[in-house]
């Protein structure tokens, strides 16, 4: 059994530690806030993030970041994109010998335009780095914790480390596939929160569901373009952190990233609906970044470029819909990949 530590306790870092834990890993769950630390070691619960649910006794927690980074050679990065540069700068200065990072997190770093692969090797000294694996895929932590049979991809360049990272989490109700192809991943990943916002947003309009399939389906055309115009392999969006986490976040009352949408659609301000929500809506930075990113490499992507107006620029829902219906007209299959 390994000793692993998760950094970040909300709802996915959370369930990923149950996993872990429940496979009788020495799993240590770092928190930044010191009552929730407690909470999680006394009473054995996370109330905010995962109501109801109890915690294995085996699981312990820490607000000590000294404390995490010593406590084994794996560590499973599960904070916000926005935190992740400050995480390692502080993490940095504990680690002690090379460790295998796993990071679950889906951003993109606006303005810089890295993946959150690319933020840790920034932050991170090469030598004490030993490999940098992507854990990702459609996987709300509410379904995990219940035990529903959930499949995820671990991704990187050297599949020995994909395969440590599939023998470490594998369980009998979470499954646990490898792929080589990073950027296709992280990017995956990161995008289908941009167009769980807009299905969110068309099902706030009160729009059926021929609208949010045409969403999902020219959102991966979108998500596709720009992946492989980066480097990523085409068959990897077809996949689980293509097409599987799009479906999965733009259908579900679990995706925070649909319901900030939903709330948009339905008339609320940006800052009124980050407010109401008070978690972090990894799909408002993205969309920033994505949209920067499609600037930067020349690729079409008319569902971005819109959203970005409507959380950036106060373009009306509506009018942005019409807008997208109201192009010029094209061929489906024209610059799919």
């Amino acid at each position: 059994m390994e000793k692993v530590v998760v950094l970040g306790a909300g709802s996915w870092g959370t369930a990923l530690s149950i996993v872990l834990a429940e496979k009788g890993h020495n799993c240590l769950l770092w928190s930044h806030r010191k009552d929730q630390a407690n909470e999680i070691n006394q009473q054995h619960s996370n109330e905010k993030y995962l109501s109801g649910i109890e915690l294995p006794k085996s699981l312990m927690a820490t607000s000590s970041l000294k404390e995490a980074a010593t406590h084994g050679k794996i560590i499973v990065i599960a904070v916000p994109t926005k935190g992740i540069r400050e995480v390692c700068r502080s993490l940095k200065e504990w680690i002690q010998e090379p460790v295998l990072f796993v990071h679950v997190s889906k951003g993109i770093e606006p303005d810089s335009l890295k993946r959150i692969s690319e933020i840790i090797r920034e932050e991170i000294p090469s030598n004490l780095i030993e490999e940098i694996v992507v854990l990702s895929g459609p996987s709300h932590a509410e379904e995990v914790v219940l035990k529903h049979p959930t499949t995820v991809t671990a991704a990187c360049e050297d599949i020995r480390y994909a395969e440590k990272v599939q023998d470490l989490f594998m369980h009998g109700y979470f499954r646990v596939y490898t792929n080589l192809d990073v950027i296709g991943v992280e990017i995956g990943g990161a995008l289908k929160n941009i167009i769980a916002l807009g299905a969110g947003i068309s099902d706030g309009l009160g729009y059926g569901d021929n609208a949010k399939a045409a969403l999902i389906t020219r959102g991966l055309a979108e998500i596709s373009r720009l992946g492989t115009k980066m480097g990523a392999n085409p068959s990897t969006f077809s996949g689980l952190t293509g097409i599987g986490d799009l479906i999965v976040t733009c259908t579900s009352v679990h995706s925070r990233n649909w319901r900030a949408g939903n709330l948009l659609g339905k008339g609320m301000k940006l800052d009124e609906v980050l407010e109401q929500m008070g978690m972090v809506v990894e799909g408002v930075s993205t969309t920033k970044a994505a949209y920067q990113l499609s600037i930067l490499h020349n690729v079409p992507m008319p569902i971005t470029s819109t959203l970005n107006a409507v959380l950036f620029e106060q373009v009306n829902p509506k009018q942005a819909v019409d807008q997208l219906m109201e192009r010029v007209k094209k061929n489906e299959m024209e610059d799919l990949y």
